[in-house]
Formats: structure tokens, C-alpha cells, sequence
């Protein structure tokens, strides 16, 4: 078995043994090495304009808004905005700050029809750290070390 069906294999497992509908579960690190490694992967960042501004950007990862700052409305647009700049036949990995608006853009994209949906867990900055009111202090791609800048 190759590598990449390897890291596919486990995020499917993940995903079915939550019930989640989106075809697999991926970590931080797992989507990285993904997106290296399998031709036409693409990393889809649904947060908001302005958390890209404030919280840094994953580079070549493409920007499709699921919800908008402030008043976090959610984009009618996300599905149409998404195919129009991702091949169908892509791997598309969706991440956001903590990885639940990108469980539920993963989620939206797969009851839509589109296969090969998943969702990047903790996201760019991980779960907040209660003794400390941080982010990217317990897990995340920046706690992972992986690439991303400041704009």
C-alpha cells in the first residue's frame, strides 16, 4: 500500500467511526503531507477575510469564504464560489481556525455531490488552552510547525 493511500485509508476510518458524512478526517500534519504528495490535493481555508488578515494564511491554500465577518453570516455563494475554482475530481481538504466550520463546509460539500471531501481536525490554531486563553498552544497546523504567514 502507498503512502497516500495510507494517510486516505485513516482519515476514512476517522471519519466513519464518528458518523460524520464527509468521506475522512485528516490531521494537521496528514493534510500537509497530502497536499505534497497527491496530485491535484487542494487545501480550502473557509475562514473569514478577516482572520486571513489577522491570524496569518497557509500558503497556496485557496480561500472560499463559508462565513463572513462580522455577524458570521454564512456565504450563499460557498458551493458555486468553490466549484468554479477546484477541479470535480480534486481532493479538497477543508481547514478553518479550530476545524468545525470546516467540518461543516466538508459536510455541505458532500451532501451537495461532491466526493473526496475532508476535513482538516484542529484546524489553524487548534482548541484554546483554558489555562492560558491561547490558541496554537495544544494542537493545530501552527502548533504542528507547518507552513503559514503572517499578512
Amino acid at each position: 500500500m502507498g503512502r497516500i493511500t495510507e494517510l486516505l485509508d485513516t482519515a476514512h476510518r476517522r471519519s466513519q467511526s464518528n458518523s460524520w458524512s464527509f468521506v475522512g478526517a485528516l490531521l494537521p500534519h496528514e493534510a500537509h503531507e497530502l497536499l505534497r504528495i497527491a496530485p491535484g490535493s487542494r487545501l480550502i481555508d473557509v475562514r473569514s477575510h478577516a482572520e486571513l488578515e489577522l491570524n496569518g494564511v497557509i500558503p497556496g491554500a485557496l480561500h472560499v469564504e463559508w462565513q463572513a465577518w462580522p455577524g458570521w453570516v454564512l456565504n450563499p455563494h460557498f458551493l458555486i464560489q468553490l466549484a468554479q475554482a477546484t477541479d470535480p475530481e480534486s481532493l479538497l481538504f477543508f481547514i478553518c481556525r479550530n476545524g468545525e466550520r470546516s467540518h461543516k463546509a466538508a459536510a455541505a460539500c458532500t451532501e451537495a455531490g461532491r466526493g473526496s471531501c475532508y476535513n482538516v481536525l484542529e484546524g489553524l490554531e487548534g482548541e484554546l488552552n483554558k489555562a492560558t486563553g491561547h490558541r496554537a498552544e495544544l494542537n493545530g497546523w501552527k502548533q504542528r510547525g507547518l507552513p503559514w504567514t503572517q499578512t
